[in-house]
């Protein structure tokens, strides 16, 4: 098997949802009754410095359930769906050792698809192309390498914006190395029977929304209070720190590229209503990738049972529910 396909021998149940969808209360309501462990599947939550506007879970909550995958690298630091999909595996394998089951949290969808259906063995960096592509971009500007790179893999172009020096540059080295775009080497696999192999090893339950009006209001909601609790405080010392930029793929998550935008600019105003507008775009694109997922079942998160029908879709996932036990009542955790 290639060492980035889904391995049927492993899994683990997977709760994936549009943000402000309340996936985080579902697997805190899961884990008060069953011995669980949370996997982030979230690609900002890796981060340490970037609490606010990324709705990582309290202090008290990580201290009820253990998390993982969250606070693991320095903003400066690059995380990869490869990276994720190693670590996503182990970490499965070492709570399953310790007697307890998985559960992989978040609205990272391209993660939850590169562990699902795997990943094709990209070629590794090359220093002297990347060489050439820093001079051309130094004369030419990332601009136009980012139109260069629409003319030869439009999908990987349309989710980048212009001035991504370090994504375009890797979408333009992996494009000059193999001749195969950068978006053809994501979730591929020839053999039909290995994906679905690897959608039933890793179940999942989708929280969605049947209005999108209720989800744009937890969206506003949301993004208020994280105003209200220190968003522009918290990026603002980011802004501080030597060897950090608008550029970084940790500081274009939403919510911080507007903040920090607007703190460029000297003006706080248009804040709000611009974090909200990118909220809300980025929940549509994951809805939209939800809606192609084969095989998922389906809670509607603005119904009034959302709670107790996500709770027992995941405690009805096969196996993987019945390895956990219950949790005591007065459990702690080591």
């Amino acid at each position: 098997m290639n060492a980035g396909q889904p391995d049927p021998g492993l899994g683990a149940l997977c709760l994936a949802g549009p943000t402000a969808s309340g996936k985080s209360a579902v697997a805190l309501a899961l884990a008060a009754e069953r011995e669980i462990e949370i996997i982030s599947v979230d690609s900002a939550q890796v981060y340490r410095g970037m609490d606010i506007g990324t709705a990582k879970p309290t202090v008290a909550e990580r201290a009820s359930v253990p998390h993982h995958l969250i606070d693991i690298l320095d903003p400066q630091d690059a995380y990869s769906a490869a990276r994720f999909v190693a670590d996503a595996r182990r970490l499965v394998a070492e709570i399953r050792a310790r007697g307890r089951l998985p559960l992989l949290v978040g609205g990272t969808m391209l993660y939850f698809k590169a562990l699902r259906e795997g990943l094709d063995d990209m070629p590794a960096a090359d220093p002297p192309l990347r060489a050439r592509l820093e001079a051309e971009a130094a004369e030419r500007g990332w601009p136009a390498m980012h139109a260069e790179l629409a003319q030869v893999d439009p999908a990987t172009a349309a989710r980048l914006p212009p001035r991504d020096s370090q994504r375009i540059q890797r979408a333009l080295e992996v494009w000059r190395l193999t001749g195969r775009p950068l978006s053809a080497w994501h979730g591929r696999s020839d053999n039909a029977a290995q994906r679905q192999a690897g959608r039933e090893s890793w179940p999942m339950v989708t929280l969605e929304p049947q209005s999108r009006a209720w989800l744009h209001a937890r969206i506003a909601a949301r993004f208020d209070g994280m105003l209200a609790g220190g968003l522009v405080d918290e990026v603002r010392t980011l802004r501080q720190r030597p060897g950090l930029h608008a550029e970084l793929p940790a500081l274009r998550s939403v919510g911080y590229r507007q903040a920090w935008a607007a703190l460029e600019a000297g003006d706080l105003a248009p804040l709000r209503e611009a974090g909200i507008a990118a909220t809300r775009q980025l929940a549509k694109r994951q809805l939209t990738w939800l809606r192609s997922v084969t095989g998922r079942t389906v809670v509607a998160c603005d119904a009034p049972q959302a709670l107790e029908q996500a709770l027992q879709a995941l405690r009805s996932q096969g196996a993987f529910a019945a390895d956990a036990p219950f949790r005591p009542s007065n459990a702690g955790w080591p």
